[in-house]
């Protein structure tokens, strides 16, 4: 999980703890709580559709059964990203330089979709084994980087939704506030970030956007259209050499009702006393 914050509040990630964050490793022998999962006879997601004797291929899963709260916009959102070379295409692509992970690539694995996985889709048919899915266009237009920074998975903590779920514009706006922050020598803090920010209520549970709050906007929009990024992610994994690349947030997309749970805009007093004086400047 996220480490606790300087400020007298505590961390975010401390109040609402999502029930998908990926948990510190266990001693021998413990129970797994993915492991208490009920098995399913889904394909593993690094892999294509397998085929049996004759070439046939095994049918799909039934993912409106396995997700009954996704809508049919969620279930027909897969990934054009199908192959070792579309992930090496855009790694390459239109910059040499780009990198998934802030110090080198070989911390982490990029692994390309199967065609039919809904971005809905979790671990129960990945025999367990974590990831996580990433747009494309965050690696590329936004420069997101792995590992997250704590600022990153506190504020996923809170929103209590996966990186995916969150619409790129909004990322933005969350990358932009961080860069500024440390522009000022001031630590990103969840708080004074969602006191600048509102999300909005996903009632049709797809992504979630960020608005600036009336009267406390610091920051333009990215872009007024922000296209062409639906239908193209990747699974981002971690390995032996960063183990907890995907620690401290939600890994999957959470299931939000029509109702939602988003809290009210922050107030400055309920924060520390560094929080309170950035707000009120």
């Amino acid at each position: 999980m996220a480490r606790t914050k300087t400020t007298a509040n505590p961390p975010p990630s401390s109040r609402n703890p999502p029930s998908q964050v990926h948990n510190p490793p266990r001693a021998p022998g413990a129970p797994s709580s993915q492991a208490e999962r009920p098995a399913t006879s889904r394909p593993n997601l690094a892999q294509a559709t397998p085929l049996v004797a004759g070439g046939a291929s095994i049918p799909s899963p039934n993912y409106k059964k396995l997700y009954p709260w996704a809508t049919s916009t969620l279930l027909k959102e897969t990934s054009s990203v199908n192959s070792a070379l579309a992930v090496l295409r855009l790694k390459k692509g239109d910059e040499p330089n780009l990198s998934f992970h802030k110090e080198h690539d070989d911390k982490l694995m990029v692994l390309s979709c199967p065609p039919d996985v809904p971005i809905c889709a979790d671990d129960k048919g990945n025999d367990g084994e974590l990831f996580c899915f990433v747009y494309t266009t965050l690696f590329k237009k936004v420069k997101l980087r792995f590992p997250l920074t704590r600022f990153k998975r506190e504020l996923l903590t809170e929103l209590d939704i996966a990186v995916a779920q969150q619409h790129p514009k909004s990322w933005a706006f969350v990358r932009a506030f961080q860069i500024m922050c440390a522009h000022l020598g001031l630590p990103a803090s969840v708080d004074v970030f969602l006191f600048l920010f509102e999300a909005k209520n996903p009632g049709d549970r797809l992504w979630v956007s960020l608005n600036g709050i009336a009267g406390r906007s610091i920051l333009s929009i990215f872009q007024q259209s922000y296209k062409d990024w639906k239908g193209k992610f990747v699974q981002v994994r971690q390995n032996d050499r960063d183990s907890s690349l995907l620690d401290g947030f939600p890994l999957y997309w959470v299931n939000k009702d029509s109702k939602g749970s988003f809290r009210r805009p922050r107030s400055p007093d309920n924060m520390g006393e560094l929080d309170k004086d950035l707000c009120l400047f």
